[in-house]
C-alpha cells in the first residue's frame, strides 16, 4: 500500500510542478467553489469533472462534499490533483475496502485460510453494547484507507484555515436528525462519517453525537459554499434520473428510491444558487460499482460531461474575473515517512495500550535493548500488536525527534468474538454449512479459541488454543471430532462407501506462524471407529477394525500468492514428515481375536507439493505444480493409504491429493509423484476458465516408479469469483476412469 501511495503522490508532484504559476488573490477575482455530491461508486466521475477544471485553468477556492463527494472533495482539498484521484482509485482493491475483511498481506497463513473460508464474518460482544456496531460493515478498512492517504492531516484541524483548499462536508445526527456541517475536526473521521450509509456502514459516534451519510439531510451542498464566501458555485451531481413505478421491481431498486427521496433535503435550492451545474450520466451504475471497469467508465463519463460544457466553463473565467491564459495552483499532497535504512530511536510512545501489553512488546522485542528501528522492524510490531495482542487496528509511526526518530506505537479497538460462517454446494455432496468462533483470552500470556463446527454430508467439531507467548513460537493445543462419510472409486466406479468417527488431539509446542510462513512440530493422536463398510460386488474385501495411532510430525508451509483460487503471482510450498506408531515407538499387529502377533516399525510419511505462477500480460496466467506422497514401512494402515481426486489436497480425506480429470476418491499405490499444468484465463474483471493437464505416477516401491503406466487427466473449467466464493463449473477426463465427469462447486472450498 505504501508503495502505491508514493507512486500517487509522485505523480500529483510531478503534476503540480508543471502547472505552478502564482494565484491571483482573492482580492483580484471572484472566489470560486465546487460542490460534489453523494452517490457512492457514482461519485467517482466527481474525479473526471475535475480533470476537465483543472484543464480549462478554473481556479478552486472552496470545495464542499458529502458521501462520496466529501471523499473527493476531502482529498483535493490536501492536494490530490485529479489525476492523481484517479490513480488512487483505480489502484485500489474496493472488494477489501468496502469490507472489514483482514488484510492478506498483514495476516499470517492460518488467518488468510480463514478468511477464504468463510463467506461472512461478524463481531459478537457479550457482556457490553458494542459502541461500533450499527451497520454490516464497521468500516475499518475505509477508515485506516482515510488515515493513509490524509498523511499530515490525520490531527484535529481547521478545515478552513489548515488545509490547502478550505472544506467543508456534511453528515447527519440521527439522535435528532439534524445536520451536522464539518468545518473542522479529523479530516479522516469527518470523510468517514459523512458517507456511513445507514445500516450499510456503522455510524460514526463523536461525543453524543451519532453520524451517518450526510446525504439524508443535504446530499449537495451548495449552500455551505455560499456561506463560506463562494461567489461562484460550480456542482456536480450523480443522481439518476427520477423513478417511475414500473422501474421499483426489486428490494434493491426500492431501497434505492427511499434513499434518493430522502436524500432530496434542500436539493432544489441548492441547484438554485448554483452557477454551473454538470448533472453527470451514471444509468447502469449503482452506488455499489466499484469494479474496475465501472470506474473507468464513470470517470470517463464525467469527463465528456464536462468536455461538452467547455464554452460554459471558459465563459466562467470572465465572471470569475481572469484571463483565458490563468492557471492557478495545483497542490500536491504532502509525503508519508517511508523507511529505507535503520534510524536511531530517542524514545518509545504507546497510545491506548495497557501496561500489560506495553511490557508484553518490551519483552518479545527487547525494546529496551533496541536502538535503531527499519521498515521490518515496525512492520513486526505492528503485526504483534493485531495477532498476538488482539487489536483490531494497529500503527506503527515515527516522528523525527532530536538526533533520532520517535516510534509511536497507536492500537485501536481490542477486537470482539468473531463469529464466521460458510457455505458451499457441488454435486458430490450437496449443500454444507461450516461455523467459526474466535474468541481472544485477554490472559496474562493471550490466548486465542478457535471453535469450528461442519455441518453436511462430512460432520466436524474442532476446538484449538493457540497461546501467544512473548516468544515467537506459538504452542497449540487441539481436538476434533469428524464423521466421515466418503465414497470410494475404482478405476471410475463406485467400488464401496466408509462411514467412519475420526477422533484426533494434537499438541504442537513448536508452531511458528507468520505471514508467509509456517513451521510446526508436534505429537498427534487420532482414533479410529469405523461403524459400516458397504461395498459393490466387485469392491475389495477390506476388514476395518478401530484403531489407534500416534504420531511425530513436522509440517511447513509457505504462501506467498496474492490470491488463494486464482494467484496470478507468488509461489507456494508444503512438506510433511510424519512418523506414525500405535505405540509410541512402533506397530503393533494383531489378529482377529486382538492378540499381539508382532511389532513392526513404524510407518514414515513424505508428502510436499509446491506450485508456481508467471503471469504473460495482465490476464494470462501459467502455473505448473509438483507433488507427491510417499509411504515407506512393512506395514500401511489402510486408512492412511494415498488418494487421488478432485481439485484440492485434503478435501476429502487428509491424504487426499489432487488430480486432473479424477473427480473421487480413487486409492493408489504407496509412492506416488504428480505433476500439472493449469492454464489460466481471466475474462473481464472476476470471469475465469482454466485448464488442467495432470500426469502421474505410481508404484509400491520407489524403485518401481517408472514401470508402471502414467497416470493422464485433462480437465476445463469456468469459474466466476464471487464475493461468496467461486462458482465453478468443470468437465474432466483421465485414461484411469476412462469416462467424463461434470461438476459443479459453489462456494469457498472446506
Amino acid at each position: 500500500m505504501k508503495r502505491i501511495l508514493l507512486a500517487i503522490i509522485a505523480v500529483a508532484w510531478m503534476g503540480s510542478n508543471g502547472w505552478a504559476q502564482t494565484d491571483q488573490t482573492s482580492s483580484e477575482r471572484k472566489k470560486v467553489a465546487v460542490v460534489l455530491s453523494g452517490g457512492g461508486a457514482k461519485g467517482m466521475a466527481h474525479i473526471g469533472v475535475l480533470k476537465i477544471l483543472e484543464r480549462a485553468g478554473i481556479p478552486i477556492d472552496i470545495i464542499t462534499g458529502t458521501s462520496m463527494g466529501s471523499i473527493i472533495g476531502g482529498l483535493y482539498a490536501i492536494g490530490y490533483n485529479a489525476n492523481a484521484l484517479d490513480s488512487m482509485v483505480r489502484v485500489q482493491d474496493w472488494s477489501y475496502v468496502i469490507t472489514d475483511r483482514e488484510d492478506m498481506r498483514r495476516q499470517s497463513l492460518n488467518d488468510r485460510k480463514k478468511q477464504n473460508t468463510y463467506a461472512f464474518t461478524t463481531g459478537l460482544t457479550i457482556g457490553k453494547k458494542d459502541m461500533q456496531a450499527g451497520g454490516i460493515i464497521k468500516g475499518k478498512n475505509l477508515a485506516e484507507l482515510f488515515q493513509q492517504l490524509c498523511t499530515g492531516y490525520t490531527d484535529s484541524l481547521d478545515f478552513t484555515r489548515d488545509l490547502r483548499i478550505p472544506f467543508a462536508c456534511v453528515a447527519t445526527n440521527i439522535i435528532d436528525n439534524s445536520e451536522v456541517d464539518f468545518h473542522s475536526g479529523r479530516l479522516p473521521q469527518a470523510m468517514r462519517a459523512s458517507m456511513a450509509i445507514p445500516a450499510a456502514f456503522s455510524p460514526v459516534r463523536i461525543g453524543s453525537k451519532v453520524l451517518v451519510d450526510g446525504g439524508l439531510k443535504n446530499n449537495y451542498p451548495a449552500d455551505i459554499a455560499r456561506e463560506m464566501g463562494a461567489d461562484i458555485i460550480i456542482g456536480v451531481t450523480v443522481q439518476g434520473a427520477p423513478k417511475e413505478a414500473e422501474d421499483l421491481g426489486g428490494t434493491m431498486s426500492i431501497l434505492s428510491q427511499i434513499i434518493d427521496v430522502n436524500c432530496k433535503n434542500k436539493y432544489d435550492e441548492n441547484l438554485a444558487i448554483t452557477d454551473l451545474h454538470l448533472q453527470v450520466d451514471t444509468k447502469g451504475y449503482g452506488s455499489a460499482s466499484f469494479s474496475q471497469s465501472a470506474i473507468d467508465t464513470l470517470i470517463h463519463r464525467g469527463e465528456e460531461l464536462a468536455m461538452r460544457h467547455w464554452d460554459d466553463i471558459v465563459a466562467l473565467k470572465k465572471r470569475i474575473g481572469i484571463s483565458d491564459s490563468f492557471r492557478p495552483n495545483i497542490y500536491q499532497p504532502l509525503r508519508p515517512q517511508v523507511m529505507t535504512e535503520k534510524r536511531h530511536i530517542s524514545c518509545f510512545t504507546f497510545e491506548n495500550m495497557t501496561s500489560r501489553d506495553k511490557l508484553f512488546l518490551y519483552e518479545k522485542f527487547k525494546l529496551n535493548r533496541t536502538d535503531s528501528i527499519d521498515a521490518e522492524l515496525e512492520q513486526e510490531l505492528t503485526t504483534s500488536m493485531r495477532v498476538d495482542l488482539f487489536y483490531q487496528t494497529a500503527e506503527c509511526r515515527v516522528v523525527p525527534e532530536g538526533d533520532g526518530v520517535r516510534v509511536i506505537l497507536s492500537a485501536g479497538n481490542r477486537k470482539t468474538v468473531q463469529l464466521h460462517a460458510g457455505f458451499r454446494y457441488d454435486t458430490e455432496e450437496y449443500a454444507a454449512v461450516q461455523l467459526g468462533l474466535d474468541i481472544p483470552l485477554k490472559t496474562n500470556i493471550p490466548i486465542n479459541t478457535d471453535i469450528t463446527l461442519r455441518l453436511g454430508k462430512r460432520l466436524m467439531a474442532r476446538g484449538e488454543l493457540t497461546m501467544h507467548p512473548r516468544s515467537f513460537t506459538r504452542p497449540t493445543l487441539s481436538c476434533s471430532f469428524r464423521r466421515n462419510d466418503v465414497d470410494i472409486y475404482m478405476d471410475g466406479n463406485r467400488s464401496y462407501n466408509i462411514l467412519y468417527n475420526q477422533f484426533q488431539g494434537e499438541f504442537t509446542p513448536i508452531n511458528f506462524d507468520l505471514r508467509h510462513f509456517n513451521l510446526q512440530l508436534g505429537l498427534r493422536w487420532d482414533y479410529m471407529h469405523y461403524r459400516s463398510k458397504l461395498g459393490s460386488e466387485t469392491s475389495t474385501q477390506v476388514t476395518l477394525k478401530d484403531e489407534h495411532f500416534f504420531s511425530y510430525r513436522a509440517r511447513m508451509h509457505y504462501n506467498s500468492e496474492d490470491n488463494w483460487y486464482f494467484p496470478t503471482r507468488g509461489a507456494r510450498f508444503s512438506a510433511e514428515y510424519a512418523y506414525v506408531t500405535n505405540n509410541f515407538t512402533k506397530l503393533n499387529q494383531r489378529a482377529a481375536d486382538g492378540t499381539l502377533i508382532g511389532k513392526k516399525t513404524g510407518m514414515s510419511e513424505v508428502s510436499a507439493n509446491w506450485r508456481m505462477s508467471f503471469t504473460f500480460g495482465d490476464r494470462f496466467t501459467l502455473q505448473p505444480m509438483l507433488y507427491g506422497r510417499l509411504l515407506f514401512g512393512s506395514v500401511v494402515p489402510p486408512v492412511f493409504s494415498n488418494a487421488i481426486g478432485g481439485d484440492w489436497f485434503a478435501h476429502y480425506v487428509e491424504q487426499q491429493m489432487p488430480f486432473a480429470g479424477i473427480g473421487n476418491i480413487e486409492y493408489v499405490s504407496h509412492q506416488f509423484v504428480a505433476a500439472q499444468l493449469q492454464a489460466q484465463q481471466r475474462i473481464a474483471t472476476n470471469n475465469y476458465v482454466l485448464l488442467r493437464v495432470s500426469c502421474g505416477q505410481q508404484a509400491d516401491e520407489m524403485k518401481e516408479l517408472l514401470d508402471h503406466r502414467t497416470l493422464l487427466g485433462v480437465q476445463a473449467c469456468y469459474s466466476y469469483n464471487t464475493m461468496f466464493g467461486p462458482v465453478g463449473v468443470t468437465l474432466g477426463y483421465s485414461n484411469r476412469t476412462k469416462k467424463t465427469y461434470f461438476y459443479l462447486n459453489v462456494g469457498y472450498e472446506f
